[in-house]
């Protein structure tokens, strides 16, 4: 989200997550001033988001993480791997 202009969002778009977890973490963003919500006079009612000036003082911290995970993607993907396997665990997702 750190990346995005203003979004419309649904949980269907975003692999994983609920409708109810999505709303949820979208209130608490809000409410602590790091996204914008606007309800738009459309029919049926559409929500849009967008960062708040607060909010977009993340966007640089984040894109050096998300840098950061890309570049080490492989060694965290092996520690995941080895973790499941210590603990007897099934991955997420099967």
């Amino acid at each position: 989200m750190v990346t995005w202009g203003r979004r419309r969002i649904s949980s269907p778009g975003l692999e994983g997550i609920t409708q109810r977890v999505l709303t949820q973490t979208l209130r608490r963003l809000g409410r602590i001033g790091m996204i914008q919500r606007t309800v738009l006079p459309t029919s049926p009612v559409g929500v849009e988001y967008s960062l708040t000036p607060l909010g977009a003082c993340l966007r640089e911290p984040f894109g050096r993480l998300y840098d950061w995970t890309v570049e080490h993607s492989e060694a965290i993907q092996s520690c995941q791997r080895s973790y499941d396997t210590r603990a007897g665990a099934q991955p997420p997702g099967q």
